[in-house]
This record gives C-alpha cells, structure tokens and sequence, in this order.
C-alpha cells in the first residue's frame, strides 16, 4: 500500500476551462500571500518573513502526511528536490527583501521575467540553441525591466536586482519541478519542499530575528504562510489539468490583481511606465511560450 501512496497520479485527460479555474485561484492566492508580505515588513525582517512563510505553509500539507504517513516523502530522486529546496530559498529571501522596498505590483511585475532567464539557463547549462527569434524576444523582454523602473530607477536598483536574482532562481527551481513531475506526486513536492524550506529559511532569520510584535503580524505571517501554500498546490492542479500555453497568460494575472492590492491597501498608484513595461515583459515571455509550443508541435 505505501508503495501505491508514493506513486505518481495518473494524468488526467486536458480540461484547460478546469485547469484555468485552478490557476485563477492560485494568482489570487500568490497575489494575496505577497500582498500580506509586504504589509508586515515594517515589523518582520524579510528573511524571517521567507522562514514564517515556509512554517505556516506546513499546515497545508499536514493532511497528506496525515493521510500518507512518512510515505509522502518517499522518491528516488532526493538530490532534486535538495537542489530545488537550494534554488527556493535564495529565491523566497530576495523576493521578500524586493516586495519590501519595491511598489507591490513592480515587484511582482519583474518576478514574471523567470520565462526569459530560463531561455538563459537552458543555453549555460544544457547547452540548448537558441534561435534569433527566442533570443530577440527575451533581450526586448529584459529592455521592458528597464521600462518597469521608469527614469528614476537607480533609486530602487538594489531591490529591483534583488527581485530579478530572485526570478532566475525561481526560474531554476521551476526547471527542477519540471524533472520532479515526472516521477513523483503533486504531494510529495509540496511536502519536500514544504519541510526542507522551513529548515533552510530558519538559518538566515536567526541573524536578523525579531519577534511578531503584535498579534494582529502572527496573524498576518500565518495567512502568508497558508496561502502561499494553497497557490503553489493550486498552480500545480492547474498544470496537471491544463496545457502549458492556456495556464501561463492566466497567470499574468497576478499583476492586474497586484495592481488593485496595492492602490487599495497600500496607496500604490500604478505609473504609465509600470504598465507599458509589465505589458512588454508578459508579450516577450508569451511569444517565447507560443514559439516553444510550435516547435514541439513541428
């Protein structure tokens, strides 16, 4: 029976009006997640905002190992998810220090540039061709950075390289997903990454701790934790159900709904700058999306 827990699920036939439900929630989820991150960041340093995350985020996977036992960690490929687990926690520690000093929807905006480094790691490290097409869309992706930080954009320098340091990692712990799906189950990924983060984040945060000075900030972590979580197992029920190139344009989303977070919560108004650089950012990644998908298809 353990061997049958551990088993990777059967994929389901393509249902992309059942997967876009799925990822709907889970831009609003990652939206929601950021949005409170950025909010107790005047009392909770980023590092122990990336460690509160990985704790609370436990909760959600309580019930598979409830259910599953100790057999929801079981896989032959333990190096993976180590290097996963090293990718994620560099990337969660940027992104928190970006989504402290940077506007709620620039921030977010730049972490969708991951698409475009990961053209760069499929050429450094798996030695794959890039043709001029992909190669032109992902320099034009990176020029719409720029666009994003507007004229005074060296005042913020800092946290937006912070935030793209965190996209390329990000981009690398998605490529290490990607190995993952193939031989093991939507719950003993989460479950993994769920513990091994919690373990690896603790470390930096000890340097810098300060405790939750009030309840209303542990309340606050604790919905960071939880949602964060529940977008992360909700973007992967829409990946199992959906076709990448239908799930990813949804996923955009986050910025329009980080957008609406940040004028309402944080008095954020969006410049002209931010949307003309978000919308070259999203179009370089889409057409490298619809490009890859053609030149499979072929």
């Amino acid at each position: 029976m353990a061997e049958q827990a551990a088993a990777p699920p059967t994929i389901p036939p393509i249902d992309n009006l059942r997967g876009a439900r799925w990822m709907i929630f889970s831009s609003l989820f990652f939206a929601m997640s950021y949005s409170a991150s950025k909010y107790v960041a005047a009392d909770v340093p980023p590092p122990e905002v990336a460690f509160f995350r990985c704790l609370f985020g436990i909760t959600v996977i309580a019930p598979f190992v409830v259910r599953q036992g100790l057999s929801v960690f079981r896989t032959k490929s333990p190096g993976v998810h180590l290097t996963r687990t090293v990718c994620a926690t560099v990337s969660l520690n940027l992104t928190y220090y970006a989504l402290a000093h940077l506007p709620l929807a620039t921030a977010i905006s730049l972490s969708f540039t991951r698409p475009l480094f990961m053209i760069l790691i499929a050429m450094v490290f798996l030695g794959e061709v890039v043709r001029w097409r992909r190669g032109l869309a992902t320099i034009i992706g990176f020029l719409g950075v720029l666009v994003v930080l507007g004229p005074h954009g060296l005042d913020s320098l800092p946290a937006a390289s912070a935030a793209l340091l965190g996209a390329a990692f990000t981009a690398g712990a998605i490529a290490v997903v990607r190995k993952q799906a193939g031989t093991d189950s939507a719950a003993t990924i989460m479950s993994w990454f769920a513990v091994s983060t919690a373990i690896t984040t603790a470390i930096p945060s000890i340097f810098v701790w300060v405790t939750p000075p009030t309840l209303e900030d542990w309340g606050i972590l604790a919905f960071m934790g939880i949602a964060g979580t529940l977008g992360q197992y909700f973007m992967i029920r829409a990946f199992i159900h959906g076709e990448a190139t239908v799930m990813n344009p949804i996923d955009y989303s986050q910025i329009l709904m980080s957008v609406v977070i940040g004028y309402i919560v944080f008095n954020e108004v969006p410049s002209a700058s931010l949307g003309l650089g978000a919308a070259i950012i999203v179009g370089s990644t889409l057409y490298i999306l619809l490009r890859e998908s053609r030149l499979k298809r072929a």
